[in-house]
């Protein structure tokens, strides 16, 4: 994900973070056979800052632009002129005519893209193989493959001619899927990437953090990587000036020779592996402090989409770790203020494929926020995931991302806080008062609307079909945000109980 500034002081976040430039995102994937009902899952925290963000629908075109230049970083590259229909959730302005930071979407093929779990490369990684000011970068990368593949796996092959030909601006992680299969690409250095094929019956939770390791090349249905990287990799660690590490015997550890596994990760990125896990795995039983994690595991129970976002809603919860509470050793948890949206992309195999395809999204923080299952064969998104705004105006009502921003807000600044609960006598907080109710509720009527609308989806067929997915995303949001619109209003009561009240100590002169 971008850089930004984190604002720790404002948020009540660890000083250790204050005013550092860092990079966020969790990513979590999960296998066909791992999943409650043999969808594919994949899903990711987008973590940002203060700007909103929207929910769109790009149609499908037989005569669409065959150039593309970006208008973030001066990228451009060719563009086949058919291209599919495809969702994205890019932020709530246009440069010059164009959506940026796309991040998240499907298309008319079925096929899923999440991008990107930004990553950082070690000082002999630049040395040997540089990042390119003009490559490819987060900010156009869903806009110019998503609307142009059929498959998972020939998104990372369409992605990783890009990289090796024009080269890439920053290190990044993405995630393919379709109905069969999932497929993680890391993009490590200015022309190199690497992929592996996520097994069907397990699951990864992924930080801003390397994890492809060693790479089996000849077995090609489980691993890609660019042209002739082992060679490369192998040249670069004879090379006395740069000595990369990740070269043994013919083969490459792609996660040693770019990534990195320092202080910093150990604080910012190997904990959330260990929370993720410590949800979908509690069986195995691990120490949070351990250098590193098995990247694929199973999980102990079969894994739904509410399990998924349980894990990027997690702050760390109900251990002695959690950001909303000791917070012990400050480290880094999944769920943070800054999240501006999170998504789960779920692909279905007991549906047919017209109405398989669901974009789960929340806006704002997860943890204070709603899935909404969003189908993806429409053509138009809900009004209000389309209302320009920014932080000059969160007070915006007619806004899904300012109304699910306000709860984060609120909750945010009084989390550690309590309250007699005047229908109990007892001690509350915002969130087990309001929050954790209303998602509950709202949560249950969504996945009854989902089981209703797909009975009557059955039915239904081309133009028809299209239309009543449409209507029913917009009635599951209009619903959703005035049961979270009530809800704020609640919070901003019950938050006037908590505000400090403080005596002055100063004297003035009579």
């Amino acid at each position: 994900m971008r850089k930004f500034i984190w604002a720790a002081g404002a948020l009540g976040l660890a000083a250790a973070f204050t005013a550092t430039s860092v990079k966020a995102c969790t990513t979590v994937v999960v296998g066909k056979k791992a999943t409650t009902d043999g969808s594919t899952l994949v899903a990711r925290n987008e973590d940002v800052g203060a700007w909103s963000k929207h929910f769109y629908v790009h149609q499908a075109t037989s005569n669409g632009p065959t150039t593309y230049v970006s208008e973030d970083n001066g990228f451009k590259t060719s563009l086949p002129k058919t291209a599919l229909r495809y969702t994205s959730t890019p932020d709530d302005e246009q440069v010059n005519g164009q959506w940026i930071f796309g991040e998240s979407g499907i298309n008319s093929e079925n096929v899923a893209m999440s991008a990107t779990e930004s990553g950082t490369t070690n000082k002999k990684g630049l040395k040997a193989d540089n990042l390119v000011k003009n490559g490819i970068s987060e900010a156009s990368m869903l806009d110019v493959i998503l609307p142009y593949i059929h498959s998972a796996k020939e998104g990372v092959q369409r992605l990783g001619q890009i990289v090796e030909k024009q080269g890439s601006a920053e290190n990044n992680g993405v995630i393919f899927s379709d109905k069969n299969e999932i497929w993680y690409m890391e993009i490590g250095s200015g022309h190199t990437w690497a992929a592996v094929r996520v097994p069907d019956n397990k699951y990864a939770v992924i930080p801003n953090q390397m994890v492809i390791g060693k790479l089996n090349l000849r077995d090609s249905k489980n691993y890609m990587a660019s042209t002739n990287l082992v060679k490369k990799v192998k040249s670069w660690s004879q090379n006395k000036k740069i000595k990369l590490a990740g070269y043994v015997k013919g083969t490459v550890n792609y996660s040693k020779a770019f990534g990195t596994n320092d202080k910093t990760d150990a604080i910012y990125n190997r904990p959330r592996m260990w929370d993720g896990q410590r949800i979908l795995t509690p069986s195995k039983k691990q120490s949070i402090t351990k250098k590193s994690y098995t990247l694929f595991l199973k999980p102990d129970k079969k894994v739904s989409p509410a399990k998924v976002g349980q894990v990027l809603s997690s702050h760390f919860t109900g251990t002695k770790y959690s950001s909303y509470g000791k917070w012990k050793a400050g480290y880094r948890p999944i769920n943070v203020p800054t999240d501006v949206e999170s998504h789960i992309l779920q692909i279905k195999n007991n549906v047919p494929k017209e109405y398989a395809a669901i974009q789960w999204l929340a806006m704002a923080s997860p943890a204070n926020s709603v899935y909404l299952p969003f189908y993806t064969n429409i053509s138009d998104t809900p009004s209000q995931y389309k209302v320009d705004g920014d932080y000059q105006d969160p007070t915006n009502t007619k806004s899904a991302y300012w109304t699910y921003k306000t709860t984060a807000m609120v909750v945010e600044a009084y989390k550690h806080k309590k309250f007699i609960d005047s229908s109990t006598g007892k001690k509350t907080d915002l969130i087990y008062k309001d929050v954790n109710p209303t998602k509950k509720a709202v949560t249950k009527q969504l996945k009854a609307n989902l089981a209703q609308s797909d009975k009557v989806a059955k039915t239904l067929s081309g133009d028809k079909l299209t239309a009543y997915l449409t209507e029913q995303n917009q009635k599951n949001a209009d619903y959703a945000q005035k049961k979270w619109q009530t809800m704020d209003n609640s919070l901003i009561v019950h938050s006037n109980k908590l505000a400090p009240v403080t005596k002055s100590k100063l004297t003035f002169n009579k």
